[in-house]
């Protein structure tokens, strides 16, 4: 995935021709669709050196009681609902805001399982998962 913005138009409309070509520091990557499954993490090098932990599929995930405080690792029995996007509502892809069901409860997802590879939650009342 590229991000340079060499292919876009002028302000006037007309046509902007690349002056050079693309740069490794306009390149990006394609998103980490996180599914329900055995435990898979891919470890990449991203710029500056730093490493990004990409979840690839989780079957835990780490359960907060917003009203005692305290964390729990649990099992994820399904993913009811994924505001973000239909396509992945449908897949069943697991991202940010991501509404599960666990043993403890229905969560919902606070971390972002493809870029940091760790699935913390949060409960939340049974209404918002209709």
């Amino acid at each position: 995935m590229w991000h340079g913005d060499l292919h876009k138009r002028k302000p006037t409309g007309g046509k902007r021709r690349p002056y050079r070509g693309k740069r490794k520091f306009e390149m990006g990557s394609f998103p980490t669709e996180t599914k329900l499954g055995e435990p898979k993490r891919k470890v990449e090098r991203r710029r500056g050196g730093n490493l990004k932990v990409r979840l690839l599929s989780e079957k835990y995930v780490n359960v907060t009681d917003p009203n005692s405080g305290e964390t729990k690792r649990t099992e994820i029995i399904r993913v009811l609902k994924n505001p973000s996007n239909i396509d992945y509502n449908r897949r069943g892809v697991i991202t940010k805001g991501t509404i599960i069901e666990t043993p403890l409860g229905v969560a919902c997802v606070t971390s972002r399982p493809g870029q940091d590879g760790v699935l913390n939650a949060v409960l939340t009342s049974s209404e918002k998962a209709d």
